[in-house]
């Protein structure tokens, strides 16, 4: 389990095969200094497994599902990383529940840098829009942020803005400059692909709604 309050910055500096997946080393002396076998460790959101370290490194295995699902399956070395360990119990809990489970990828639509921050608008994929809301949590590359505007239900499959084609749904987060210092966030171009993680409680909701509807259709006397 996690926060979203990442620790520090650090770098992939080797893939190599591992059966059909990867396995990478990154460069992070904080979490690395007291890193053991079988501890998890959020990289840009993607909770993994350490399975080897040294004074400033860890290795760690990434199977196919998670770089089929997850946009560190577009890492190469040399790329910055979030890096955040778990949560320890009594702890302070900074940000909100992370989990470190991938929903979903996002695209940067745009930057808007202002005189102190800067806000990012990133698109949503449909399953994942009815999770999102104006002034919630979301996790994107691991950093547990308020979600600063989002796009209306009624959205279409495609609006057209600019020159271009926008995706139907997007939600917005305004980064102050310690989350732009901090994190890889303060770095993202249009065009950047950005791990996404909902809110846990939103998807127990909508899993509940789910069976409930389920139940109420059911017909009379059925078994319910």
């Amino acid at each position: 389990m996690f926060t979203g309050i990442i620790e520090e910055i650090g770098e992939i500096t080797a893939i190599a095969p591992s059966g059909d997946g990867w396995r990478l080393t990154v460069r992070a002396p904080k979490a690395a200094s007291d890193a053991v076998h079988g501890e998890s460790i959020a990289v840009s959101g993607v909770c993994l497994t350490v399975v080897g370290s040294t004074a400033d490194t860890f290795d760690t295995d990434v199977m196919k599902q998670t770089l089929d699902v997850a946009a560190i399956g577009g890492a190469s070395v040399g790329t910055r990383v979030n890096i955040e360990k778990a949560m320890p119990v009594g702890a302070r809990l900074g940000g909100h529940i992370v989990q470190g489970h991938v929903d979903g990828v996002g695209e940067v639509l745009e930057v808007r840098p202002g005189a102190q921050w800067s806000v990012l608008r990133v698109s949503l994929p449909a399953d994942l829009a009815p999770l999102v809301v104006d002034k919630g949590s979301i996790s994107v590359d691991g950093t547990s942020l308020t979600v600063s505007a989002v796009s209306a239900p009624s959205t279409g499959s495609g609006t057209q803005r600019g020159s271009g084609t926008e995706p139907g749904h997007w939600f917005e987060i305004s980064l102050i400059p310690e989350t732009l210092a901090a994190t890889t966030l303060g770095t993202r171009a249009v065009g950047d692909r950005v791990n996404l993680e909902t809110d846990i409680l939103a998807r127990h909701v909508e899993r509940l709604l789910a069976f409930r509807a389920t139940t109420d259709a059911a017909p009379e006397g059925g078994s319910r």
